[in-house]
């Protein structure tokens, strides 16, 4: 009897296991018409409530299309022109940047041995080595740059996708049996996750105008470029604003100093605490924070699958996807095990 009932278990865990990898290798093969049709939906998604917001204004839908089509269009080019050459010039300048921060390190070896602590200095020269730190930031941005070369196929999939949202709840009353009940649990999650993507990419568009500015006082190199990577990393809590910040200050470091590579850490530290500890709360609630276990491997996984597009967007997806699980009462448990809190 106990080995029948092995028998009867094992089957459904393995063909589970064995359908997740077998989706997960899809994913990683796929993953160059992946990221396209993930970045065309996250912008899709933050631009519906504007199109329904011109449509209830009175503006016919085709023309409020129209109007967020030339939206996204402009701030693609912006984008372009303003982000394209600093990215440029920042990855010719990394040799010269790499060469004078391993002067800094050898400096610091040097200081280092004479107050009697020995470092081996190909450790440590390994360790804060600029062409993992600084190259991973103009990789995440030059990765976003290479996406933009699927502009076509990508705003084709918004024109889609907006064109479908106002009749997906008369082609779900025509499928499913009990259809108030899941439009009503749909028409939860949607506004749910509408407000979170809409809010989260607005304080992230703060916190990038912030960081511009401040460097730009401070006189650091490319600051739109730094600007820009603090907008996309705020999608990832915690960690993100760690990456963002570690190129920046290394960056001011071989350029300015140490005074203004403190200012520079400084600046950060008080944009996401203030941010993240009072801002961002308070417009999206506690409950929609996932934990940081849940935040690093979502990063780690997505990030596999997807590359660094996959790491800005990992955290949206799995809120999404915590957000979908609270819509409904037998999947809330699993939305309290991805939160940070145990209410």
């Amino acid at each position: 009897m106990d080995i029948k009932g092995k028998r009867a278990v094992k089957p459904p865990a393995l063909v589970l296991l064995a359908s997740f990898i077998i989706v997960v290798a899809g994913m990683k093969a796929a993953s160059s018409l992946l990221v396209p049709f993930f970045v065309a939906v996250f912008i899709a998604v933050i631009c519906t409530p504007p199109l329904f917001w011109l449509q209830r204004k009175g503006v016919p839908r085709v023309l409020a299309l129209i109007f967020i089509l030339v939206a996204i269009l402009v701030t693609g080019l912006l984008f372009g022109v303003l982000i394209s050459p600093s990215l440029n010039n920042f990855l010719s300048s990394l040799p010269d940047y790499q060469a004078r921060l391993s002067t800094y390190i050898a400096t610091l070896i040097g200081w280092l041995r004479e107050k009697g602590v020995n470092i081996p200095e190909g450790e440590m020269i390994g360790v804060l080595h600029p062409g993992w730190v600084m190259s991973l930031a103009g990789n995440i941005l030059s990765t976003l740059s290479s996406v933009l070369t699927d502009a076509f196929l990508i705003l084709l999939t918004v024109v889609f996708i907006l064109l479908e949202v106002e009749d997906f709840p008369k082609k779900l009353r025509a499928v499913v049996k009990k259809p108030e009940r899941a439009l009503s649990t749909i028409d939860k999650f949607s506004q749910s996750a509408k407000r979170y993507l809409v809010i989260k990419t607005l304080i992230s568009a703060a916190i990038g105008f912030v960081i511009l500015g401040w460097l730009f006082i401070l006189g650091v190199d490319y600051p739109v470029l730094w600007g820009m990577l603090s907008f996309l990393l705020n999608y990832v809590p915690n960690i993100g604003s760690i990456i963002a910040a570690l190129p920046v200050a290394l960056l001011a470091l071989v350029q300015l100093g140490v005074g203004t590579a403190l200012l520079t850490v400084l600046g950060f530290v008080i944009v996401h605490i203030f941010v993240g500890n009072i801002i961002e709360p308070k417009l999206m609630g506690k409950g929609l924070s996932l934990s940081t276990l849940v935040v690093f491997l979502s990063l780690v996984f997505w990030g596999w699958i997807l590359g660094p597009i996959g790491m800005i967007l990992s955290v949206p997806m799995t809120s999404l996807v915590k957000i979908a699980l609270e819509s409904y009462e037998d999947t809330r448990g699993l939305a309290i095990m991805l939160s940070d809190i145990g209410d």
